[in-house]
């Protein structure tokens, strides 16, 4: 198995084999044709010139320099810790959006886990009593408005996610339609929108695909915007990146608990 990096100004391949390691190859390009011309060919290590020393490689994914960067994991290890079906989509899903590390793996597996009860919940649950209204979304409910909204999920998503977020007034019903969806919720027309647009898919017109079809690879997408947060094992990286996904520390102990696991499984 190897690590590898594509030079776009030199056009020449840089491999080192990692060994211990299942080869599960994948890779993220600058292009569609730089992607089309590599092929995964067995080399030996160091047939075409070493990667230097580990600190390199590390920087490595942040230098805009190189176009096609490839890691092997091992995501065997992650059987019986998450879905199946979840593993399944992971290579794809990693070379997209450059999730590409066993460090950035196991935050990102951390937190699309905890916001969705464990891979299971893919569309947001907006089933408030009037005290949940209260406690969750009290600034949108002045006086006693809530209890008119209570147990009401359609009603309380065009209140609560109106005139933001890309959204139109209550009125137009566009709360409800982009209320969160996926393993990481995404929530509001202009996430749909954007993603859509990632995708070359058009998410706007059918948002429940990103529920049925696309929970992970729209969690990867939105995951993107926290990679810079990955920056190593520690707690205060977790709550870092938490607060990235979250926009609080909803959960804190339960996101640290799963990178702890997921990250001795990947290492």
């Amino acid at each position: 198995s190897y690590i590898w990096r594509y030079d776009i100004n030199a056009k020449t391949v840089i491999a080192r084999s990692i060994p211990n390691m299942t080869k599960q190859l994948w890779a993220t390009a600058s292009s569609a044709a730089d992607k089309n011309n590599w092929t995964h060919a067995a080399v030996s290590d160091g047939i075409f010139s070493t990667l230097g020393n580990d600190a390199f490689i590390t920087n490595l994914y942040s230098d805009s320099t190189y176009g096609l960067i490839c890691f092997d994991i091992n995501l065997n290890a992650l059987k019986g810790h998450i879905p199946d079906a979840v593993i399944t989509q992971l290579p794809d899903t990693m070379a997209k959006f450059e999730i590409n590390t066993p460090l950035r793996l196991a935050h990102f597996l951390a937190q699309a886990g905890h916001e969705s009860g464990g891979f299971k919940v893919t569309t947001e649950n907006l089933n408030y009593s009037a005290q949940g209204l209260q406690n969750v979304f009290g600034k949108y409910f002045p006086g006693t408005l809530e209890e008119s909204y209570a147990r009401q999920p359609q009603k309380i998503a065009n209140r609560v996610y109106a005139s933001r977020m890309g959204n139109g007034d209550e009125a137009s019903g566009d709360g409800y339609k982009f209320r969160g969806r996926g393993y990481i919720q995404l929530t509001g027309r202009n996430n749909y929108v954007e993603f859509s647009k990632a995708i070359n898919e058009d998410m706007t017109a059918n948002p429940d695909l990103v529920a049925t079809k696309y929970p992970l690879l729209s969690a990867a997408w939105f995951f993107q915007r926290c990679l810079s947060k990955c920056t190593d094992a520690s707690d205060a990286a977790v709550t870092a990146v938490t607060i990235c996904v979250n926009g609080g520390k909803i959960g804190l102990e339960d996101r640290k608990k799963h990178f702890k696991e997921y990250h001795a499984l990947l290492s």
